[in-house]
């Protein structure tokens, strides 16, 4: 979808007579399929990224935890929790993991140690 500013600024170069009016339609028309590639793409690649946890025992090295979940069930999930928990205790990380899927981040995301139960929790998008 192409912009109100970016449409003002084409019918202002059509009034101004830099370009023709079958010009600046053929702006908005490139400027619109664009935009529909760049909303498309983004979807795909919420559809095909993973959110892996991981909880590593700090004593050991061992991992006690290691889980790769569907992005799409993520967002579903915590869309879900947030109508039914307003006040979560963990709100800052579900904040992390919403912020990240809005803005298509990858890689680690949260990295939090545990001294009192001597855990290592990350979290990364891939």
């Amino acid at each position: 979808m192409v912009t109100s500013e970016e449409r003002m600024k084409i019918l202002k170069m059509i009034s101004d007579g830099k370009i023709t009016a079958e010009e600046g339609s053929k702006l908005i028309s490139t400027l619109s399929q664009r935009s529909e590639k760049t909303g498309k793409a983004a979807k795909r690649s919420l559809s095909s990224q993973m959110l892996r946890v991981r909880v590593t025992d700090m004593s050991t090295g061992k991992t006690k935890v290691n889980v790769n979940v569907p992005m799409k069930l993520v967002d579903a999930g915590l869309n879900i929790a947030a109508q039914f928990t307003p006040e979560m205790e963990n709100a800052q990380m579900m904040e992390a993991v919403k912020e990240a899927l809005s803005e298509n981040l990858t890689g680690k995301i949260v990295d939090v140690m545990d001294e009192e139960d001597q855990e290592h929790v990350e979290i990364f998008i891939e």
